[in-house]
């Protein structure tokens, strides 16, 4: 049996016991598209939803930044938390950004009060990271650090790695993706993450393999020790995201089962 994770409580949603939980991520270029996309989720497709605030064409002004996940935030259903994240090109989101720029991004972010999680990728400039992981922690808000390679998947002792850096640099959740280009790697990651979760992982965890060769890691994460994973309602933020309605019912079948 996989040892049970330090549980990470956000909103009604608790990372790390029982089914995995479903994120929608929001990739709208304006506030205003956001905020149509927020309202018109149905409830029972997902669990979290991720503000993929990289997407947005004036993320250049923080203030409008802050402005659409407050606007985002007041649209959702009081218990839907929210995860805000930049995703960086070389991490496969949709823009540049420098470091200075990316920490106070997630800085101000984090101080509207509106998010109940921040993505941070392990590879930002370690000062940065530093920075915004405390920033995170003094306001309350969990941390999701990640790493994302969209060229191939790591090995399994190399995966297990980055996680377990990620616990140390302060994660509240441990995240990681990787490209598959064979079976075997898709093995290997669901593999690295049971050794994870039941070995010296002490957060919760998130995994996945990508495109459709991985798309069995997304409904297999409460055999392996994943927490969450993502699914789409209308476009998708990954390759191989599956339908967000159609994943949750099919992990909620696989818990009872």
């Amino acid at each position: 049996m996989i040892p049970t994770p330090r549980p990470v409580t956000l909103r009604s949603v608790v990372l790390g016991d029982g089914r995995p939980a479903v994120c929608v991520p929001l990739t709208g270029r304006t506030e205003e598209a956001l905020v149509a996309t927020a309202a018109a989720l149905p409830r029972e497709a997902y669990d979290v939803v991720e503000l993929r605030v990289d997407w947005l064409t004036a993320v250049d002004d923080i203030a409008q930044a802050m402005s659409a996940l407050v606007a985002v935030r007041a649209t959702l259903p009081d218990d839907v938390p929210v995860i805000a994240t930049f995703r960086t090109k070389q991490e496969g989101g949709e823009r540049d950004i420098t470091p200075d720029d990316y920490g106070l991004l997630l800085g101000a972010l984090i101080g509207t009060g509106a998010a109940d999680a921040v993505d941070v990728e392990m590879f930002t400039q370690p000062d940065v990271l530093e920075s915004v992981v405390d920033s995170a922690h003094a306001a309350g808000v969990a941390v999701v650090m990640s790493s994302h390679d969209f060229a191939a998947t790591p090995t399994r002792d190399e995966i297990v790695s980055r996680l377990l850096l990620q616990q140390e640099l302060g994660a509240d959740v441990v995240k990681l993706a990787a490209m598959p280009r064979s079976a075997d790697d898709v093995l290997t990651l669901l593999a690295a993450t049971l050794e994870f979760r039941a070995g010296a992982g002490l957060v919760p965890a998130v995994t996945m393999s990508m495109g459709p060769l991985g798309a069995v890691s997304r409904v297999a994460g409460e055999a392996f020790g994943s927490c969450l994973t993502f699914g789409t309602v209308g476009e998708s933020s990954a390759p191989g995201q599956l339908d967000a309605a159609g994943l949750r019912a099919t992990l909620e079948l696989l818990h009872r089962g």
